[in-house]
């Protein structure tokens, strides 16, 4: 078997080695790597920036392929925020995207939250929403009201 298909089927660890691979396939752009990050379900969902909801491997599948027919996708997550439960896992990120343009390198913000459930095959990705974002600074904090 080629070292890269199904790479993320064989990670037995976390929502975390799932993200991992996620990006690194979208890096690389590997279809069948991105692909085995996902759950086995019916009902999984991707929305890009600006775009419709995808639902379903074979729609998702068909965008990525799209995606990548114009080269692979620099998007590094930053500034990881976590839920996670025993079977859930909430992942709100920054993702830098770097794009090479006739004008040279050019960067852009998306703020992207990925949903992982805990499957029989271990941790998959059940929905990725992205969102684009004006700038870095993409968060506000407030600090939470004493309760005493």
């Amino acid at each position: 078997m080629p070292k890269n298909v199904h790479r993320a089927a064989n990670l037995g660890g976390t929502a975390e080695d799932i993200e991992a691979s996620f990006y690194e396939a979208l890096h690389n752009g590997d279809l069948e790597q991105l692909m085995a990050c996902w759950a086995d379900e019916d009902d999984i969902v991707c929305v890009h920036p600006g775009g419709a909801r995808l639902v379903g491997a074979a729609a998702i599948r068909a965008a990525f392929e799209a995606m990548f027919s114009g080269g692979t996708l620099h998007a590094t997550p930053e500034r990881l925020r976590r839920v996670e439960t025993l079977g859930a896992a909430v992942h709100s990120v920054l993702e830098r995207i770097d794009l090479v343009t006739a004008e040279g390198m050019q960067r852009a913000w998306v703020v992207a939250t990925n949903v992982y459930l805990k499957t029989a095959q271990g941790w998959r990705l059940v929905a990725h929403h992205a969102s684009p974002s004006r700038t870095e600074v993409a968060e506000v904090t407030v600090p939470a009201p004493l309760l005493h």
